[in-house]
């Protein structure tokens, strides 16, 4: 055997499997999440769910609790539960306006501002932020590929709307 044809065989067999380079890859990814939700927590004293919700709300005063989960991508009652902890702490207000009384409308309060100016960037997380930096193309390929992994590991597609920071 060549000297060339060894160095390629030792390679082969300290390279880790790709199913472990992807592992690897994945830590990576759960790792920057986790890493910046505790960020938000430690700067702004708000989980990245609130954070997330309370920039929405910041950003579409008087939104409502139906249009606050779809721009979220969350069921309404786990939006509801964002929202109850955010007025609980006086970050946001509730009221109901307009002739429907039975819909209320969401806005900032300055206590809820202040946690905005604290807060590290990007409100919505870095992986939501930064799946929307990819081109289409990626994200395709991407959603084939994890469609794919999601079936071999029968995982519950329900989860798919509970938010990471919540997980």
């Amino acid at each position: 055997m060549s000297s060339s044809s060894q160095t390629n065989a030792a390679a082969e067999l300290s390279a880790p499997a790709a199913s472990t380079r992807v592992l690897r890859q994945f830590r990576v990814v759960f790792n920057a999440v986790k890493t910046h939700f505790r960020q938000v927590e430690r700067e702004a004293g708000v989980g990245g769910a609130q954070l997330w919700a309370l920039s929405v709300i910041d950003r579409r005063p008087g939104l409502g609790v139906t249009d606050l989960a779809r721009e979220l991508d969350i069921h309404q009652s786990t939006a509801s539960n964002l929202i109850k902890s955010l007025v609980e702490r006086g970050l946001v207000a509730t009221s109901r306006e307009g002739t429907d009384r039975r819909s209320v409308s969401l806005r900032v309060q300055p206590a809820g501002a202040d946690v905005l100016k604290s807060a590290p960037m990007p409100f919505s997380g870095v992986l939501p932020d930064a799946l929307s930096a990819l081109d289409a193309a990626t994200l395709e390929r991407l959603e084939l590929d994890l469609a794919k992994l999601i079936a071999v590991l029968e995982a519950d597609e329900a989860s798919a709307n509970v938010l990471l920071s919540q997980m």
